[in-house]
């Protein structure tokens, strides 16, 4: 079984560290920030093996530049498959606009 190496960009971890502060600090709830960010670790995690079972998004410019999608609750983790490693690029809210927020 191939093993591929995950990388978290620094957007990737400044994102999961905002929705920790605002589940934390705005919805008062600090237990359910560190589960919320300890799900979406755990499902990072799991892209060493398999990645390519999240298939690449049909939007431009998302799909030319082969960016993929996992749902874990709430939240979309994006992320692109190079070579041996998977690279997280983003880590955002799903109700929120996601095309205009990739972009920028």
């Amino acid at each position: 079984m191939r093993q591929y190496n995950v990388q978290i960009t620094d957007e990737a971890l400044s994102d999961m560290e905002q929705l920790y502060n605002y589940i934390a600090d705005v919805l008062l709830s600090p237990e359910n920030a560190m589960g919320q960010y300890n799900r979406i670790a755990d499902a990072i995690l799991t892209l060493d093996t398999f990645p390519d079972r999240f298939r690449i998004m049909d939007s431009e410019p998302e799909h030319s530049k082969e960016i993929r999608r996992m749902l874990v609750d709430n939240y979309s983790v994006f992320f692109v498959i190079q070579d041996d490693k998977v690279v997280v690029t983003d880590v955002l809210y799903s109700a929120s606009d996601i095309e205009r927020r990739l972009k920028g």
